[in-house]
């Protein structure tokens, strides 16, 4: 846990994008996948910052570095007939868990849901992170556990895509 006071929650800059990336290798590290990002500064580039950006970041920065991220899209609910957020990403450096952050930035998800109307904030956890599964529950989220997530990737895209 860090005791300094200079936190500060905010949406991400076109500068975050090096810290961004570098902690979603650290993500990739904590989930056993090291070798499993492919994404570049310029995707992100690209993704949170183009003409139509169809992501969107939030970060935590400490002394002017980030150090926490909730990098997020928007869904949609046919049943509601409104938007919703997907948290793709939730990341806290290890170092600096403890301090509040990842229920900071879930906070600030919440409260954007809230303020534009949307119906819900959903993400997905790996079976195996309890931590996690604690802290989610302890904020009131409840597990989709009749819901299995199917995806399509590699040559089974291609092939169908094509």
């Amino acid at each position: 846990m860090t005791t300094t006071t200079s936190a500060r929650l905010r949406r991400a800059t076109i500068d975050d994008i090096p810290g961004i990336l570098g902690l979603i290798h650290e993500l990739a590290v904590y989930e056993k996948e090291p070798d499993a990002v492919n994404t570049t500064e310029e995707d992100l580039r690209k993704a949170l910052f183009g003409a139509d950006p169809a992501a969107f970041a939030h970060v935590v920065e400490v002394d002017g570095e980030p150090v926490a991220m909730a990098l997020w899209f928007l869904n949609f609910s046919t049943w509601e007939g409104v938007h919703g957020i997907y948290l793709e990403d939730l990341f806290v450096k290890p170092e600096h868990r403890g301090a509040g952050y990842g229920k900071l930035l879930l906070k600030t998800l919440a409260e954007l849901c809230v303020e534009r109307g949307y119906a819900r904030l959903e993400w997905s956890v790996l079976n195996w992170n309890e931590p996690s599964i604690g802290f989610y529950k302890s904020l009131g989220a409840v597990p989709q556990d009749e819901w299995t997530t199917f995806r399509l990737t590699g040559d089974s895209l291609t092939s169908l895509g094509s």
